[in-house]
């Protein structure tokens, strides 16, 4: 009968070659992790653009809107085509939702028409598309009277 003697050596030889895979293994994991957090933070500024760009538009559109009214409102001067829509909410239908409003002076501010007799100051755009909020501010107090 053969008698094998096991040395402290060879009991051990093994664990080297576990912890070497194991460390590889989690570095590889590690940055795949890692590059997977990026891909998805690039994905989702991709979609913030895109719906960033949707709320501008709807802002600039119920910009459009407010300067219209003011300037053409109610009383429909020669210059102006037709009077605007009552309404100042617009939904768009590429998702995208705007709201105008214009504002007095008066302490503290209050919400007031932005007709042509109005006594607006100043007024507020707000355009909103999938989370993405856009405004534009538009100062109504020194502007001119009377259709540019």
């Amino acid at each position: 009968m053969k008698t094998v003697v096991c040395s402290r050596r060879s009991r051990h030889s093994g664990q080297a070659m576990i912890l070497a895979v194991l460390a590889l293994g989690g570095a590889l994991l590690g940055a795949t992790a890692i590059a997977g957090f990026l891909t998805l933070y690039q994905i989702r500024s991709t979609t913030d653009a895109e719906s960033s760009a949707k709320a501008i538009f709807a802002a600039d559109a119920d910009l459009e809107w407010m300067l219209f009214n003011y300037y053409c409102g109610s009383a429909t001067p020669a210059r102006c085509t037709a009077p605007p829509p009552d309404y100042p909410t617009s939904t768009f239908a590429n998702g995208a939702v705007a709201v105008a409003t214009c504002y007095s002076t008066s302490t503290p501010p209050g919400l007031v028409d932005c007709g042509v007799t109005s006594t607006a100051a100043y007024g507020l755009a707000v355009g909103t598309a999938l989370g993405s909020s856009r405004a534009f501010y538009v100062n109504l107090a020194g502007a001119a009277g009377s259709v540019p």
